[in-house]
């Protein structure tokens, strides 16, 4: 009996795996998805706090400069260029906050979304990349994803 459960276990683990790696990732909200109007090539709605700490707003400054034209204004995403940061997938349970700096560094072969693979930032440092994070994780924060 225990072999035949663990058997089924296995076989519903795989077909999960191979059921999302089919599918290319999750699918960020469509416009028809949001209830507010989203900015040109935005894919999800994003809050913005009315105040940041110092960090976070260094952190925005840096994300305009080397962040936003692909991840999009205030982290929404652009449509067919680079995912939404304020997305479940990047919350701090599942991607802590170096895998950030990692990726800036490193740049990160796509493994979430449609996008391709990420190159790694040129010219950024460490330090602004933890003032980026800060900026995203305000922002993730504003709008529930803790």
């Amino acid at each position: 009996m225990k072999t035949g459960a663990f058997a089924l276990a296995i076989i519903a683990v795989a077909l999960g795996v191979w059921f999302v790696l089919r599918s290319g990732g999750p699918t960020p909200p469509s416009q028809s998805d949001t209830a507010a109007a989203l900015p040109d090539g935005a894919l999800v709605a994003v809050a913005v706090p009315a105040s940041l700490s110092d960090q976070a707003t260094a952190g925005k400054q840096a994300f305009d400069a080397k962040c936003a034209a692909c991840h999009g204004a205030n982290a929404q995403g652009k449509d067919g260029v680079g995912p939404p940061l304020v997305h479940k997938i990047y919350e701090p349970s599942h991607h802590g906050d170096m895998a950030f700096v990692l990726a800036a560094q490193n740049g990160v072969r796509g493994h979430h979304w449609n996008f391709g693979d990420m190159p790694p930032v040129e010219g950024i440092t460490p330090a602004e990349v933890l003032n980026i994070v800060a900026y995203v994780r305000a922002l993730q924060a504003e709008n529930g994803i803790n």
